[in-house]
């Protein structure tokens, strides 16, 4: 009866080597969508995290529903996560490239909107922004910045 839980459909091996992969693969997509699909999450990109674990759920455990098969997967999964963080915060080029850098959306009183664009910042968020900086209009505003993280900063103006 408990056997099947730790009998593998495939070689433990093949567990590593499709978490890696798709581990990988996701992780460049995430980066490549921008700051803010991980910043500010909204229904639509809690969805699409869902469904994307969905999407990636037989690229990960193929035909195995095995117990064994699934604590494999996670302690790879972790072990990954875990690795990419000790590896970003030993090296500068690595962060940049996983975490990105900064981006600068206003400075000075003007807003930089092909930037907003650029970055998928819609005008309702950056209005936001500026409302929690107490920032009544864009001529108050020092410095807008996009983080690394999503999350807008405003420095507003001395007055």
């Amino acid at each position: 009866m408990f056997r099947s839980l730790f009998e593998l459909g495939m070689p433990w091996w093949e567990f590593i080597l499709r978490a890696v992969v798709v581990y990988v693969a996701v992780l460049v997509l995430v980066r490549l969508t921008g700051k803010r699909t991980v910043g500010q999450f909204t229904p639509f990109d809690l969805l699409l995290v869902v469904l994307l674990g969905t999407a990636v759920q037989n690229s990960l455990i193929g035909e195995d529903v095995s117990l064994l098969g699934g604590l494999i997967l996670a302690a790879t999964l972790m072990g990954l996560n875990w690795a990419v963080g000790w590896a970003n915060a030993r090296s500068d080029r690595l962060d940049r490239m996983i975490e990105g850098q900064p981006v600068v959306l206003a400075r000075n009183g003007q807003v930089f909107r092909r930037v907003l664009r650029r970055e998928n910042v819609s005008p309702a968020d950056f209005e936001r922004a500026k409302r929690k900086a107490g920032c009544e209009d864009d001529a108050q505003i020092a410095l807008a910045m996009l983080e690394t993280s999503g999350e807008i900063t405003l420095l507003k103006c001395a007055e």
